[in-house]
């Protein structure tokens, strides 16, 4: 990494501020913003290295739809999207969008920082372990892919998914489990 300042937008001012002493610890200097309106103020007002960007902000808004106006502004900084709620489909809009790269949460200090260098293949560790996604977490990840495109219509998603709104609604209260290493034989 460079060492220049970077932009954290995430609606959680806990990990926020988490996040912004990890990387102070490791020199890492870095501004924050609760939502999009703040992020596009910050980089505005300040010359920024790179962007690390929640997918949900609170309500309505996407971290997607901070990606084109950052890059507009400051076109050399590296954008990070971050996400607990991880698809295939929406890493690939956030590419598509001009994003550099995409982390799924919880991530390590040293994977973002791994991610935010100028050559992220530098000093990374042997391959990790096969990990395999529950079915649940798939389930989840769909659910939410029909609810953004229904923009949070619980009943439009249930149509599109062809299940019933409560159903969808049970389904929504659960929460998957994190992925899981196979088990190995002795």
């Amino acid at each position: 990494m460079s060492g220049g300042p970077g932009l954290l937008v995430d609606d959680d001012a806990l990990y926020l501020r988490t996040l912004q002493r990890s990387l102070q610890k490791r020199g890492v200097e870095s501004f924050t913003a609760t939502n999009a309106p703040d992020a596009l103020r910050v980089a505005s007002t300040r010359a920024l290295d790179f962007a690390l960007i929640d997918l949900r902000l609170g309500g309505a808004e996407s971290g997607l739809a901070l990606i084109e106006p950052l890059r507009q502004s400051q076109p050399e900084m590296r954008i990070v999207l971050m996400t607990g709620y991880a698809s295939v489909a929406t890493a690939v809009e956030a590419i598509k969008r001009g994003a550099d790269n995409y982390l799924l949460k919880p991530t390590t200090i040293d994977m973002i920082l791994r991610t935010l260098s100028a050559n992220p293949n530098a000093e990374l560790p042997a391959e990790p372990e096969a990990t395999m996604t529950p079915l649940s977490r798939l389930e989840w990840e769909h659910i939410h892919q029909a609810l953004a495109q229904t923009n949070g219509n619980v009943s439009a998603a249930a149509r599109l998914l062809g299940m019933h709104r409560r159903s969808l609604q049970r389904k929504l209260a659960k929460r998957p489990g994190p992925e899981r290493r196979p088990e190995t034989e002795s």
